[in-house]
């Protein structure tokens, strides 16, 4: 067999490699070599190493990466599932719902049936010349409308109470959704989400209480109001309706309450404090809680310039305009007139269905001297006499009631003394008597003897436990004798004195006896003024009033009090007589501390037994006023009588009254007569008077001159 040969290298001379090794090697050419294209085994070796150490890496890389990829694939699935069921929970959540709101809705009227039920009216009180006095009613407050308001009172509520308000409706799932968080995190209910057409909702149809059902049907009533009427009108029954504290229904009595002003003309601060209250009422009152009040207010104009209701200067601005809320509203003595008008508004409308006003014929400056007479008669002298409370009356002749406080304080004591407390008038009741003398003939000049007498076993005394002999009618009465108007009651007949007080006014029971004639029949203040009002007015039989006109708000007049003259009840001839000696009282008997310098005025006091009420009732052509001072339990003062502290409290009120009136004489007293008077007692000594007026130690009346013979006989003094 012959072998080739081994081709030759390409680079002829070229040596073969091992060339070297076979010169010192011992293999003959003749043996078979592998070239390095024919060794398979070796390589494969390498290979499968080399291939098996990649493949190690390889597996390695992966589970490193599915290491890796684990948490994420965990996070995934439970994403995955939490989604799933939670697809699975709001598809019977939302059943569940569906038929919850069903369920509550079907227990509601139908829809067709739903109206939005009258307002609580208002009765509007003003005065004669259009002051408000008072609102009455449930409410507190006159319904307002939207336009009428200045525009950051509406923005204030909506910025702090339901911001989202005119983009939702009527329900607010982010709201909503954020209240329940919060109130999951706090653990207590701290926020509501309930949006303003909800609150809207559960004012106008529900009850307020937490139930579920009450919250699922004002959802529904509430996606309804949405439906039915505009923002703009859901706002304003919501302004109109909301409570505010302090017995004040609606933004126009929140103002009135806190402010003392209409809703119409708060200012900025005022507002945001208003849309304040709506949180917690009792507990941000400005009037109670001012601190709290303006750190809400504050937060409530942040709000306001977050939604770009105002801009951050007008906040900066708020923010140091002082808030001056009122300390005591319904305190003052106009609520006593509001009282006395809600009393008497039945007996001349029916039915109160929508908001009324009532004008009367209170005059407010007036009112404001009347209360400040009372108020400062008993500050500086009620501890003095011993007396507790006190009351006025004020009227035209015709009846008209200017001015009326029933006591000292209205925030302590509602009960209206002026119309309602009864009491004895003492003296200030024998004008009927002598006026009842007058009628049967006798003049202001006759005469009668001041000494003891006695009737059955009724033996009345004066006050000074003094006589003074002969006196006439006119003298006996500006000195309030009591034995002299005694033996003039007898005269006449205690039921004939009894029926002209009552054909003047007094309606209450009085006594058949005697001692009719020392007032101790009790009667009202008011009742009292009214019969001295023919005194004043020409003898015309009438009844006070306050309320002049009641009209609807839309302008229906409802009832107008009649101008009609009164019964003639005094004759002219005795009108002159009597009002000529009641001028005496002032001039120059027990009301010396009444008289109204430069102005003719007639009136008498009063003092009941053991000095328990003090009267001073008096008149002049413009007007007639009552004042009585006393205590609540009928304990008898410090000598308080007629003379001192009602004299003098009624002085103060007139002089002010009468500021700007036309001085007149007394019906049938002439300005000739009454200058004669003045010049006549001006002229005389009389130290006959209340003994109160007297300096300590001084006699009330001097001793009496002794009489003689033909004195005691023919009756001379």
């Amino acid at each position: 067999m012959t072998r080739s040969k081994k081709p030759s290298s390409p680079n002829k001379g070229a040596k073969a490699p091992g060339s070297q090794k076979r010169k010192a090697g011992a293999r003959a050419p003749s043996d078979i070599q592998l070239s390095a294209e024919d060794r398979t085994t070796q390589p494969a070796t390498k290979s499968k190493r080399a291939t098996k150490g990649k493949g190690a890496r390889k597996t390695s890389a992966r589970k490193t990466k599915a290491a890796k990829s684990s948490k994420p694939n965990i996070l995934f699935r439970a994403i995955r599932f939490l989604v799933y069921w939670g697809v699975i929970l709001g598809i019977w959540g939302g059943i569940a719902a569906a038929g919850i709101v069903a369920y509550y809705g079907a227990q509601l009227p139908q829809s067709t049936d739903w109206q939005i039920p009258n307002r609580p009216p208002n009765v509007q009180i003003l005065s004669h010349d259009g002051g408000l006095i008072a609102n009455r009613g449930k409410t507190g407050g006159q319904e307002v409308r939207l336009s009428s308001l200045p525009p950051y009172l509406p923005d204030a509520v909506v910025a702090i109470e339901d911001h989202r308000f005119y983009s939702h409706f009527g329900f607010d799932p982010i709201g909503f959704t954020r209240a329940m968080v919060t109130n999951v995190i706090k653990g207590r209910l701290a926020q509501g989400g309930s949006t303003l057409t909800q609150q809207l909702a559960k004012n106008l149809f529900l009850e307020h209480k937490r139930t579920i059902e009450r919250k699922v049907q004002e959802l529904i009533l509430a996606i309804w109001l949405e439906t039915k009427f505009s923002k703009e009108e859901i706002l304003e029954m919501y302004l109109n309706r909301v409570y505010f504290g302090a017995g004040a229904t609606g933004v126009d009595a929140a103002a009135r309450t806190y402010f003392n002003k209409p809703a119409s003309v708060v200012t900025l601060a005022e507002a945001a404090t208003i849309a304040g209250l709506l949180k917690a009422p009792s507990r941000l009152a400005p009037n109670r809680h001012p601190k709290r009040a303006r750190a809400r207010a504050k937060l409530v104009l942040a709000a306001m310039e977050r939604e770009e209701f105002i801009t951050p200067k007008e906040r900066k601005l708020a923010m140091t305009m002082p808030v001056k809320a009122v300390a005591r509203h319904k305190t003052n003595s106009l609520n006593y007139v509001a009282d006395w008008v809600m009393e008497q508004l039945p007996a001349y409308i029916e039915d109160v269905n929508e908001d009324i006003i009532v004008e009367t014929t209170l005059d407010l400056r007036m009112q404001t001297l009347a209360e400040r007479a009372i108020s400062s008669a008993l500050d500086t002298s009620g501890k003095k006499y011993g007396v507790g409370q006190g009351a006025l009356v004020s009227a035209t002749p015709m009846g008209a009631v200017r001015a009326l406080v029933g006591g000292r304080s209205y925030q302590k004591s509602q009960f209206n003394r002026a119309t309602k407390a009864k009491r004895q008038p003492g003296s200030a009741f024998k004008p009927f008597v002598y006026l009842a003398s007058l009628e049967l003939g006798n003049s202001p000049n006759g005469m009668r003897v001041d000494e003891p007498v006695r009737f059955g076993k009724w033996s009345p005394q004066n006050y000074s436990k003094k006589y003074m002999g002969q006196v006439s009618l006119r003298r006996a009465l500006a000195l309030s004798l009591n034995t002299v108007a005694a033996q003039l009651a007898f005269e006449v007949g205690p039921a004939n004195v009894a029926s002209t007080a009552r054909r003047l006014g007094i309606h209450s029971k009085m006594a058949n006896n005697p001692s009719i004639a020392l007032g101790t029949s009790e009667v009202t203040p008011i009742e009292l003024v009214g019969a001295y009002l023919p005194f004043a007015n020409g003898g015309l039989r009438t009844d006070p009033y306050v309320i002049s006109r009641i009209l609807t708000k839309s302008g229906d007049v409802l009832y107008v009090h009649p101008a009609l003259a009164g019964t003639q009840v005094i004759a002219p001839n005795v009108l002159a007589n009597i009002n000529s000696m009641m001028q005496e009282t002032l001039i120059s008997g027990t009301g010396k501390k009444a008289l109204l310098p430069g102005r003719p005025a007639g009136g008498k006091t009063g003092t009941s037994q053991n000095y328990r009420d003090a009267w001073f009732v008096g008149y002049t052509a413009n007007l007639v006023t009552g004042i009585w001072f006393g205590n609540d339990s009928g304990k008898a003062t410090k000598k308080a009588s007629g003379g001192n502290l009602p004299a003098s409290a009624w002085k103060a009120y007139m002089v002010g009254a009468h500021n700007g009136m036309t001085i007149a004489a007394l019906p049938g007293v002439s300005a000739q007569q009454l200058a004669a008077s003045r010049k006549r007692l001006g002229a005389e000594a009389n130290p006959w008077v209340n003994p109160d007026l007297l300096p300590e130690g001084q006699s009330a009346m001097p001793e009496p001159k002794p009489r003689g013979f033909f004195s005691r006989l023919f009756g001379l003094n």
